[in-house]
């Protein structure tokens, strides 16, 4: 690879400033595809919330995020990384080597929050840098008072960090899941964790989950996939020996590739029962953030995010009457 080499394909690059640059350590190249259908290659110089800089060799360019479709390049380890844009929200990762569960904890760790609300405590995790975060719809629902704090690893202690201007993008309490936004994270670029396929899960695979068990946060536990196709209340759950436990809900199950298989969000409790332990899959998480718009969260409206009212049903009286009655 020759330092500089940089391709474009198309136009409507929107700014670009020209620097001269010193030289530096080679960097991977990636591939920037925008939504225009131009293609732009480059080094990665710098990721904002709001756009990515990029290193043409000879310019700089600065492409808004708005207007990127995904961005492709290999890691420091030959792993090939897509990230996708505003549009999906997440990112998926090709060929990402199988880690023991303590190797995953370090680099996924920082990307599992903790959620609370002024009537309890759940889990979930960062989809995308710019502060988008993945739960469950019961952790929030009916909630607007929502903090998220993020664990980041300082010199040589923890840092606290705590978000309390949250927004609420998208819900849907049929799906169990919801979408929030961090509103006040200023310029800061978090670490998210690419999603997987849930469809290539097998029975006996070993998974783990991250999260915050009755608050105990950071807390991991591992296990197996049991099922990984479960129907229960029409709908497919993967089922997994992995603990999850109260405030475990809307955290991540993550399989040795570090990648997020399923979302954790219930478990089977009762007398002499043990293991029983549910997570939605990543397919159906999927599908949720790529149809956003239709789970969009109005808090004006009491309909918002696929509460509907049910329709009106015909209440047989007596045979003189016949009336409709609306169902709560």
């Amino acid at each position: 690879m020759t330092h500089g080499l940089a391709l474009v394909r198309g136009a409507g690059v929107l700014l670009s400033l020209a620097l001269a640059l010193p030289a530096a350590p080679l960097k991977p190249v990636a591939s920037v595809q925008l939504k225009s259908g131009a293609e732009v290659r480059g080094e990665v110089l710098s990721e904002k919330p709001d756009r990515v800089v990029i290193d043409l060799g000879f310019t700089l360019l600065a492409i808004p995020r708005d207007e990127i479709e995904s961005i492709q390049a290999e890691d420091e380890s030959g792993t090939l990384v897509v990230e996708s844009s505003l549009a999906e929200l997440f990112r998926i990762v090709a060929g990402s080597p199988t880690l023991s569960v303590k190797e995953n904890v370090d680099r996924v760790a920082e990307a599992v929050v903790q959620i609370r609300t002024p009537v309890g405590l759940g889990s979930g995790f960062l989809v995308h840098p710019s502060g988008y975060v993945i739960t469950n719809d019961h952790v929030i629902a009916g909630e607007y008072a929502i903090t998220v704090t993020q664990f980041r690893r300082g010199q040589g202690e923890l840092d606290r960090v705590q978000f309390n201007k949250v927004r609420v993008v998208a819900l849907d309490a049929r799906l169990d899941l919801a979408l929030l936004k961090i509103e006040d994270a200023g310029e800061t670029v978090f670490p998210s964790v690419p999603i997987g396929d849930s469809h290539a899960t097998t029975d006996g695979q070993a998974v783990f989950a991250i999260g915050s068990p009755l608050g105990l946060d950071r807390t991991v536990s591992s296990g197996i996939i049991s099922q990984r196709a479960r129907a229960l209340q029409g709908q497919i759950y993967l089922q997994t020996t992995t603990q999850i436990n109260p405030g475990n809900s809307g955290g991540p199950l993550f399989n040795l590739r570090g990648e997020v298989v399923g979302v954790n969000n219930m478990k089977a409790m009762a007398m002499g029962i043990e293991g029983l332990n549910f997570a939605i899959p990543a397919a159906v998480l999927k599908d949720f953030l790529r149809n956003r718009e239709a789970f969009a969260f109005d808090p004006r409206n009491p309909n918002a995010g696929y509460r509907y009212l049910s329709p009106p049903e015909t209440v047989r009286g007596p045979a003189s009457a016949t009336r409709a009655k609306t169902l709560p």
